[in-house]
């Protein structure tokens, strides 16, 4: 499926409105730019009228084109580096030499999906992995994307993992990337949030996902958190955190530990 890039034009203290506005739509992917904030959708969800009313409001000009889904091993092959994390972890290809020095090696090859570890998000999340007590413990990742934080889950010593994406090609990556990391105990579905059934209780439970995404199902990511659980947020700004703070409140989850790295967080909170 291909996709719809739009361009809106405005200046630095109008972009957070404009993000804000879009992610009530369709488009669930952005990024700023010296000309203002970039945006993708999916084609079949592209409705122009929607964008120009936002627009308009705002005064701001905008323009979007038409793009093909990129294949990403083909780009990623182009300039693709090994990305180290706190100086414990590597993410490679499976064209680049084995890093035996490094506790922990991530194995992946991205396909169509996200989370190579380049990402502020993805990165900060296996950074604080890493400081998280997996071992025997019972992990869920949603919006799994690569399967790179089901895969940190695996090799920091975790009991059962499960994994979901609503995205076919995602399930399809993730589940190549399992066998590349000899990962043969993480169980993997295609969807959301409900296919874990409610009583299905995990000790983390990882969401690198969206603000608006994160908020509608914070209350399911708390109802399937053991007592005393963690979980781990991110794919939002820095400064949305306190309206995550205050939704995880609603549902027992207090603030316990947070990271920001390009204007991109990351968000712990545990269950009380």
């Amino acid at each position: 499926m291909n996709f719809i890039g739009l361009q809106v034009n405005c200046d630095e203290e109008k972009r957070e409105f404009i993000i804000a506005e879009l992610s009530l739509l369709a488009f669930d992917a952005f990024e700023e730019n010296e000309k203002g904030v970039f945006a993708s959708c999916d084609l079949a969800e592209w409705n122009e009228e929607e964008v120009k009313e936002i627009c308009n409001r705002y005064e701001l000009e905008y323009s979007f084109e038409e793009i093909e889904k990129v294949n990403w091993n083909e780009e990623w092959e182009k300039n693709y580096d090994p990305v180290i994390v706190d100086d414990q972890c590597i993410v490679r290809a499976t064209f680049h030499e084995p890093k035996p020095e490094f506790p922990y090696e991530i194995i992946i090859t991205p396909k169509m999906s996200f989370g190579t570890g380049h990402h502020a998000t993805t990165n900060q999340v296996l950074k604080y992995q890493l400081s998280l007590d997996h071992e025997g413990k019972k992990v869920l990742d949603v919006g799994c994307g690569t399967g790179a934080l089901a895969i940190m889950a695996h090799k920091r010593g975790a009991q059962e993992i499960a994994a979901v994406d609503i995205d076919e090609w995602c399930i399809e990556n993730s589940s190549e990337n399992f066998a590349l990391n000899n990962c043969e105990n993480i169980l993997l579905k295609l969807g959301g949030i409900e296919q874990i059934q409610p009583d299905d209780h995990f000790d983390f439970i990882f969401a690198n996902i969206n603000k608006n995404v994160l908020i509608d199902q914070i209350k399911d990511y708390a109802h399937r958190l053991v007592n005393g659980g963690t979980l781990v947020l991110s794919g939002f700004y820095a400064w949305d955190i306190p309206d995550l703070v205050r939704e995880g409140r609603k549902y027992g989850l207090e603030h316990e530990d947070q990271s920001e790295l390009e204007n991109w967080a990351m968000l712990a909170m545990r269950k009380k």
